[in-house]
């Protein structure tokens, strides 16, 4: 069973960057996209950030310009660096990863990490 294992978050004030990272714990074949998710406290999950096989980025507009997502050459890890952090970024941050596959998609979530960002 592949595993997503997040790390990174942590507590920052302000104006300040973080780094997610997302490892899986062995190689999954025919990824689509790699994605980070968050959930506030109350609020739905929400999409923050998306990169496909092919490199292309999207980005919710509320982390436009603050946040960039990145893979290494793997595949097998997601980064978000997150800069420039304001209090309403305070979220649990979950990584996605879908593959498809004998046509069936398989989506794979990581546990989540706390990001809490002080005023």
């Amino acid at each position: 069973q592949v595993q997503l294992v997040e790390s990174g978050g942590g507590l920052v004030q302000a104006g300040g960057s973080l780094r997610l990272s997302c490892a899986a714990s062995e190689s999954i074949p025919s990824i689509n996209t790699m994605s980070w998710y968050r959930q506030a406290p109350g609020k739905q999950r929400e999409l923050v950030a998306v990169i496909t096989t092919g490199g292309t980025t999207n980005y919710a507009d509320s982390v436009k310009g603050r946040f960039t997502i990145s893979t290494d050459n793997t595949k097998n890890t997601v980064y978000l660096q997150m800069n420039s952090l304001k209090p309403e970024d305070t979220a649990v941050y979950h990584c996605h990863v879908l593959s498809s596959r004998y046509s069936l998609n398989y989506n794979y979530w990581g546990q989540g990490t706390q990001v809490t960002v002080s005023s």
